[in-house]
């Protein structure tokens, strides 16, 4: 049985929100419960922030179930759309919507998140991943996140 870990990283490549499901779980899905999941501390006294700046995404999270939930709570967004959904969009002539916006110099930040995994994932402790429960690999994601904010 395989798991797949979805994340939600800050700028810095530091998590923000973990996800483990099981490892044939599509990302679309996910989305809307990472987006849930997230909490930013304010420096000062207030409530945490619940709405990122900006979404980097991969075309994994491509769906228009997905940009209308950011569209809806007014979060600007750049996720690449993949060619079966433009070749589907051309072929509805009109109908089929223009197509989505794609910021091609912001998407390049989207290295942060990959090294976000790297550096999870490079762990030797999760590398080896000797454990069988999902439980115990959560708790040591949730650690080695943990360290990621460590100075």
């Amino acid at each position: 049985m395989t798991t797949k870990l979805h994340m939600l990283t800050d700028g810095q490549a530091r998590p923000l929100v973990l996800l483990l499901t099981a490892g044939n779980v599509n990302d679309n899905p996910t989305f809307p419960q990472l987006m849930a999941g997230l909490r930013v501390a304010r420096p000062g006294p207030g409530r945490p922030r619940t709405r990122p700046d900006h979404v980097l995404g991969d075309k994994g999270y491509s769906s228009r179930a997905n940009r209308e939930h950011l569209r809806r709570r007014g979060i600007p967004h750049t996720i690449p759309e993949p060619r079966d959904q433009q070749a589907n969009r051309a072929r509805r002539g009109s109908r089929g919507g223009r197509p989505v916006g794609f910021n091609a110099a912001r998407y390049k930040r989207r290295n942060v998140v990959e090294r976000g995994f790297n550096q999870l994932k490079g762990w030797r402790g999760l590398a080896t991943r000797y454990d069988k429960h999902a439980i115990n690999y959560r708790g040591a994601l949730t650690y080695r996140a943990l360290l990621a904010w460590l100075p």
